[in-house]
């Protein structure tokens, strides 16, 4: 049995989604989730830093479920291509592992890419990359996500 081929993602991909989520998912839109790069087998997005997802702590630091929900949507999103009808179809999150590897003081950027995709799951991983507090760019999580893909 042959795996199953990504469709091929318009140029103008991630500009529709961000219009679709901005319209449509009030969570997203309420975190100012934003669509920066969709590519076949990878995906980048980010959510910007905002004093009301922080824990209060001094300095502040960014709470981890905004990374884990980050992961998340991703992880899930990177899949779509491989899904009959990117649009219509749809999935759900079978397993998420989420690693916190130091606190984030900055805007959340989260890279996806595709390990694997079957039948009725698909598997991706996801880095997330932040500022620390003296400013440098590092990684603050990297989870993993099962999906089961709902195909047509």
């Amino acid at each position: 049995m042959t795996e199953p081929q990504p469709s091929e993602i318009p140029d103008d991909a991630a500009e529709l989604l961000q219009t679709y989520l901005d319209a449509e998912h009030g969570f997203l839109s309420w975190l100012n989730f934003t669509v920066d790069r969709l590519e076949t087998d990878r995906m980048v997005a980010t959510i910007p830093f905002d004093e009301k997802l922080t824990n209060p702590t001094e300095p502040p630091t960014v709470q981890g479920g905004i990374a884990s929900t980050l992961i998340d949507v991703v992880g899930g999103i990177v899949l779509r291509p491989y899904l009959t009808d990117p649009i219509n179809d749809d999935l759900a999150t079978i397993n998420l592992n989420v690693n916190y590897l130091r606190p984030a003081a900055g805007d959340l950027t989260a890279t996806a890419e595709v390990v694997r995709v079957g039948g009725s799951v698909g598997v991706s991983t996801v880095g997330v990359e932040s500022q620390s507090h003296d400013g440098e760019a590092c990684l603050v999580a990297v989870g993993q996500g099962a999906y089961r893909l709902f195909r047509s």
